[in-house]
C-alpha cells in the first residue's frame, strides 16, 4: 500500500518535472504573440492617424497637423522592421538586426531628415507669406487621441519586453515615448493657436516636430551603425534600470 502510493508521487512529481519547460516556452510564446500584436496595433494606428493628420493639416493649412501625419507614415516603416523583428524572435534568440531592418532603418532615417528640411522650410515660408490656419481643432482632438494611444503602448511593450527581457522590445517601448512627446507638441500648438490666433504658435509646434524628426533620423542610421538592439533615444543605463526592476 505505501509502496504504491510512494510510485504515484513519483510519478506525479516526474510528470511535473517534465510540464515546467512546457509551460515555460508556452508563456515565453504567447509574450512573443502579444509583443508581435501591439507592433502591427502601432503600424495600422500610425497608419490611420498619418492619414487623417495629413487630410485635415493640408486642407486647414496647419503645418504642425501636416509634419505630424507625414511622421506618422514614417513610423510605420520602422513600425514593419520592428514587426519583422519580432516575428524572427518567434523562432531564434534576436541578438542584431538582419538586413530587412536595417534597411528600414535608412529608409526612415532618410525620410525623417526630409521631413525636417521640408517642416523648416514650410516655417520660413509661413512666415513670409503670413499664412494662419483656419482651424487647429483636429489637431487638439487627434493630439488627445494619439497621447492615450501611445501612453497605452509604450507601457505595455515596457511590459512584455521586460518580461521577455528583451533589449529590442524594451527599446521599442522607450523609442515611443517620442511619438508620445510630439503628441504634446501638437495639442500645445493646435491648442494656443486656437485660443489665441497666433500663427506663431503653429509654426513653433512645426519646428518642435521638425527637432524630434532630425533626432529620429539620426537615432536610425545610429541604430544600422551600431547594428545593437538598444535605442539610443534613451541612455543605456537607464533602460538597463528597467530590465532590473
Amino acid at each position: 500500500m505505501v509502496q504504491s502510493l510512494l510510485v504515484k508521487v513519483n510519478l506525479i512529481n516526474r510528470d511535473a518535472f517534465l510540464c515546467i519547460p512546457f509551460l515555460y516556452f508556452k508563456h515565453m510564446n504567447s509574450l512573443i504573440r502579444k509583443a508581435f500584436v501591439l507592433s502591427l496595433i502601432t503600424i495600422f494606428y500610425n497608419t490611420a492617424e498619418g492619414l487623417i493628420s495629413v487630410y485635415f493639416g493640408a486642407g486647414d493649412e496647419t503645418l504642425a497637423l501636416l509634419g505630424f501625419g507625414v511622421d506618422s507614415f514614417v513610423e510605420v516603416i520602422s513600425g514593419i522592421g520592428i514587426a519583422h523583428m519580432i516575428f524572427r524572435m518567434k523562432y531564434s534568440k534576436v541578438q542584431t538586426r538582419d538586413e530587412f531592418e536595417k534597411t528600414a532603418l535608412r529608409v526612415t532615417g532618410t525620410v525623417f531628415y526630409l521631413l525636417t528640411a521640408g517642416l523648416i522650410i514650410g516655417s520660413i515660408l509661413n512666415i513670409i507669406y503670413d499664412v494662419k490656419p483656419e482651424t487647429t481643432l483636429p489637431g487638439i482632438i487627434i493630439a488627445v487621441i494619439s497621447i492615450a494611444t501611445m501612453y497605452w503602448l509604450m507601457t505595455s511593450k515596457l511590459k512584455v519586453g521586460k518580461a521577455l527581457n528583451s533589449d529590442a522590445i524594451i527599446a521599442d517601448a522607450n523609442c515611443t515615448k517620442t511619438c508620445f512627446y510630439l503628441s504634446f507638441i501638437l495639442l500645445a500648438a493646435s491648442g494656443l493657436y486656437e485660443l489665441f490666433g497666433i500663427a506663431y504658435f503653429d509654426v513653433l509646434g512645426s519646428l518642435g516636430i521638425a527637432y524630434f524628426a532630425f533626432k529620429e533620423g539620426r537615432e536610425a542610421f545610429e541604430k544600422v551603425k551600431s547594428g545593437h538592439l538598444m535605442c539610443n533615444c534613451e541612455d543605456h543605463t537607464e533602460m538597463h534600470a528597467h530590465q532590473q526592476k
